[in-house]
């Protein structure tokens, strides 16, 4: 088998998923196993996505997350993937993530998004009524990278906790929005195409081309979000992956819950249209055993060329998905030998 040009980082993105009979604490101690597990693994960073106002995710106060898997982990890096900015005032979140990366030192990361992450009421109810325009994004990225650097003589607002921390500013994005932006300010750059692939390659090449160097990089770094179920073999993969998949049908129909079992057959359930829509939402996705998942995850490093995999294992099962990461890293090991 032909070995990739690059060796890229391996991470994850959690939702901290409440499953069917599962209680919210006990999602956030499964999410606390299974950082531990990916730090144990040797994963580069464990991050945790805002979402609101949905009963199946548990991952609405991510900063308060994040300090608890940070003090439950030694050296893994913690953030958010993201923070919802047009959620937030960003003198808070500068206050909040200052404030993380005072107790856990050089472990924090801060993904930014500009989506709200939720419903147009709760996005209301978060800001208030205050309306996002297309510019206020920008804007807030580079009052964040100000409160978190250092602060200069007479600046006005200073973020205590903050200035100074330099915590670590990612732009996360499913669109070529964030790609240029990102390129423009010389940051990382996350794509979302664990949910959202269609302009991935359009995206990491506009970013690639426009990327302009900065004080935190001096040339591009890419990641991509990519959605992995691995096990022993190719149809107990599938079968595991029937709970995915009954969760993006309900994304897709505005039907969300908790996570549900596997069934079997699921796929074979659905209309055609269903099936498509799923299959789609996947597209960067490997789902298999272990020659299946080497392969795909072969295929994803010769299509990105991406210098980091955010993995996205999100099964009913918690032991399950721990030998799904598990055989992940060790595909990946294979192909970096």
């Amino acid at each position: 088998m032909p070995q990739p040009t690059v060796k890229p980082q391996l991470s994850m993105l959690d939702l901290v998923t409440v499953r069917q009979g599962q209680s919210v604490a006990g999602a956030i101690e499964t999410a606390v196993r299974t950082a531990q597990h990916v730090e144990q693994l040797g994963f580069t960073r464990y991050w945790m996505a805002e979402h609101h106002n949905m009963p199946g995710i548990a991952s609405s106060s991510t900063a308060v997350l994040i300090g608890h898997v940070a003090g439950q982990t030694q050296r893994i890096r913690v953030g958010a993937g993201g923070i919802m900015l047009p959620n937030h005032a960003p003198l808070v979140v500068a206050e909040a993530f200052g404030t993380l990366e005072a107790i856990y030192p050089g472990r924090i990361d801060l993904g930014l998004g500009r989506a709200p992450g939720t419903d147009q009421p709760t996005m209301r109810a978060l800001r208030r009524g205050r309306m996002e325009t297309e510019d206020d994004f920008p804007r807030e990225v580079q009052q964040l990278q100000l409160l978190l650097g250092d602060a200069k003589p007479g600046q006005p607002l200073v973020a205590t906790p903050g200035a100074g921390s330099h915590v670590p500013i990612w732009l996360l994005g499913s669109s070529l929005f964030s790609a240029q932006l990102a390129a423009h300010l010389g940051l990382p750059y996350a794509f979302a195409s664990h949910f959202a692939p269609r302009f991935l390659q359009q995206a990491i090449h506009m970013y690639r081309d426009l990327f302009q160097p900065s004080k935190v990089l001096d040339k591009p770094h890419v990641m991509v979000g990519v959605p992995i179920v691995a096990a022993a073999t190719d149809e107990e993969a599938e079968f595991l992956a029937s709970s995915t998949y009954q969760r993006i049908l309900g994304i897709l129909t505005n039907q969300r819950g908790l996570m549900q079992p596997p069934v079997e057959g699921f796929m074979q359930s659905l209309d055609a249209s269903s099936h498509r829509a799923i299959l789609d939402f996947l597209a960067a996705g490997v789902i298999g055993g272990p020659d299946t998942l080497q392969q795909g995850i072969q295929r994803v490093i010769e299509t990105t060329q991406a210098d980091e995999f955010m993995v996205v294992t999100d099964l009913f099962d918690v032991d399950a998905r721990l030998q799904s990461l598990t055989l992940t890293a060790q595909a990946l090991a294979a192909l970096n030998a």
